[in-house]
């Protein structure tokens, strides 16, 4: 394509506006200015193209150049993703460091990948085969827990005309050659794909197997599904991004992009510093050797955190066509709306609610929709799936805000963080009776084949509890615990039991900060037994305070730290505690 040469004529701080782009399309990427700082078209008007740039603009001038680069902004995708870090162009943060110290300079490109590096390439086919689109050539042993699949790009079709044997190659040297309708076709480990246009698939699949998170507030009443979205909307304080770091660190799930979308620059040195020290619960290796990070930090042009978005969910899909289940956190969703909405000002466009651009929703639900689990390209059947959990910032905990309203009309999760859990210390400081779950009734067949086929009976007893606590807690603010009968007493300890004992998790604590599957089934057991037998003895005439002080109770507050890492030892602790429950009742109503 022929490069086009305009010329700036005017500056409104990330927005350039640029005459003489004859033929420029929406979305392409432009060079702007002597440092020829990365942007990208989002309006056209005649000849004139305003460009949102992805860089600091302060020192441009007007009558400067920008030049049209005929392509779309896309990403590199192949070996050397996983384990790296990017800014919201895909350019990698520590090469970038190395070039030019802790300071981006504006202008800088650099290779998203190593091209230097050798990749031990192991070809799964042969010359003379068929291939179409979303095949795998071979294999590439990324990390020691990664297995990287080289597909054939999406749109290519035809025979095998030549493939390498097995050995070390770089990103750069051609691994096979595919005769096509149109020609031949040199495939290398890595292809581009553009970010603003969703990878292609066979079909969506249904979303039956949730994210276990290890998370038990989540799991049990919440639960998301794999291929699934969700939302944490929450003010200051009270632990969305804490709360996506336990996501990041304990789903189920084979890769983790984390995209940090306009949050503090400490938030990502944390992930940072804590991913490569924590181990997989599954493998025992570093959590780092199945992460992606894409930071894009509040100090960063705010510009560049829409393209992190976008950036992030390219790559989460690119992982889905091998056949992974990917889960992508973003925090947060907020702070691309502002972006949405600095630029939208920018342009002089008519705003929305609250001074949000009036295609704030479709922006939005152009994002989450690209969750799903599918049925991938290729020949094989490969099901991927990619998740995706969003956290909002609303101003002040106002849930009313465009932000979070928007947001919930299209995930089918809700993890309602609370102001006042959090200032109790109750972390994490989900709200279990606003918070929802739309995949709940979906998943209930795989938790009664791994948990117990109770299951449900016990997430729903407990919950009822809650709600009744919270139903008495506004008698006992009018009358005092003591004018309640016994019974509703009890009521009142159950749920103590639940939230205390249970519900509260402390990701600080090594044992405490994942919950595996059956530990969480025999907890939440064991303190419903608890309820049915102090009900029992209530109704027998025994009195609470004595049931209270049974020995057995502080033992199921410790269940929590109980080591889970041999199953046997835990389940037969767990056993010995329900005899123990049930042992220390039959004393109590004989004496």
């Amino acid at each position: 394509m022929t490069t086009r040469i305009g010329t700036i004529q005017r500056i409104a701080g990330p927005l350039i506006e640029a005459d003489g782009l004859f033929g420029v399309t929406m979305f392409e990427v432009c060079r702007v200015g002597a440092e020829e700082l990365i942007g990208e078209v989002n309006r056209i008007v005649g000849d004139r193209a305003y460009i949102q740039v992805y860089e600091e603009t302060s020192g441009l001038k007007p009558g400067e150049k920008a030049v049209a680069t005929g392509t779309s902004l896309d990403v590199e995708l192949g070996p050397g993703l996983v384990g790296s870090i990017f800014d919201g162009i895909q350019r990698p943060l520590p090469s970038i460091k190395e070039a030019v110290g802790d300071f981006i300079t504006r202008g800088i490109t650099a290779d998203p990948l190593p091209v230097d590096k050798k990749w031990h390439f192991q070809p799964t086919m042969e010359k003379g085969t068929s291939v179409s689109q979303g095949d795998v050539l071979g294999t590439v042993q990324e990390t020691s827990v990664f297995l990287h699949k080289i597909l054939v790009p999406p749109g290519i079709e035809g025979k095998i005309t030549q493939i390498v044997p097995p050995g070390d190659y770089t990103i750069r040297e051609v691994i096979a050659q595919v005769q096509t309708a149109t020609g031949k076709e040199d495939l290398k480990l890595t292809q581009r794909w553009p970010v603003r246009i969703g990878r292609p698939y066979k079909t969506k699949i249904s979303t039956e197997v949730p994210l276990y998170t290890g998370q038990r507030v989540i799991d049990t009443f919440f639960p998301v599904a794999k291929g699934g979205t969700g939302a944490i909307p929450g003010g200051f304080g009270t632990g969305k991004t804490v709360t996506l770091h336990q996501l990041a660190k304990w789903a189920d799930a084979e890769i983790i992009v984390y995209v940090g979308c306009g949050e503090r620059g400490n938030e990502m040195t944390e992930v940072l510093e804590d991913f490569p020290k924590l181990k997989d619960p599954k493998s025992g290796k570093s959590l780092m050797e199945r992460t992606l990070l894409v930071a894009n930090t509040s100090n960063m042009p705010v510009a560049a955190r829409e393209a992190s978005i976008y950036t992030g969910i390219t790559l989460a899909e690119y992982f889905r066509d091998q056949g992974y289940n990917v889960a992508l956190m973003a925090d947060s969703t907020s702070r691309w709306a502002e972006a949405l909405r600095e630029i939208s000002g920018r342009l002089e466009e008519m705003p929305g609610e609250e001074g949000y651009p009036a295609y704030l929703g479709s922006r939005l639900a152009d994002f989450y929709e690209r969750a799903g689990r599918v049925q991938t390209l290729g020949t094989d059947y490969r099901v991927g799936s990619v998740t995706v959990t969003g956290a909002v910032s609303p101003a002040g905990g106002d849930f009313s805000e465009p932000v979070t309203q928007s947001t919930l009309r299209i995930t089918k999760v809700f993890w309602a963080l609370d102001k006042d859990m959090a200032s109790r210390r109750f972390f994490p400081a989900i709200n279990y009776l606003q918070s929802y779950s739309l995949y709940k009734d979906e998943l209930v067949p795989w938790y009664q084949k791994k948990m117990g086929s109770d299951w449900p009976e016990l997430t729903e007893e407990s919950l009822s509890i809650l709600q009744r606590d919270k139903e008495l807690r506004e008698i006992v603010q009018l009358v005092g615990p003591d004018a309640l009968p016994e019974r509703e007493r009890a009521i009142l300890e159950a749920a103590r039991m639940v939230k205390e004992d249970y519900l509260m998790q402390s990701a600080l604590h090594p044992i405490d900060t994942y919950c595996p599957e059956l530990k969480s089934y025999w907890m939440l057991k064991i303190i419903m037994a608890f309820w049915q037998r102090m009900r029992q003895a209530i109704d027998e005439g025994i009195p609470l305070r004595r049931i209270i002080a049974l020995p057995v109770v502080g033992k199921i507050a410790r269940m929590k730290v109980q080591p889970h890492e041999d199953v046997k030892v835990m389940e037969q602790y767990f056993k010995d505690l329900e005899n123990e429950i049930n042992n220390e009742f039959i004393s109590i109503e004989v004496n």
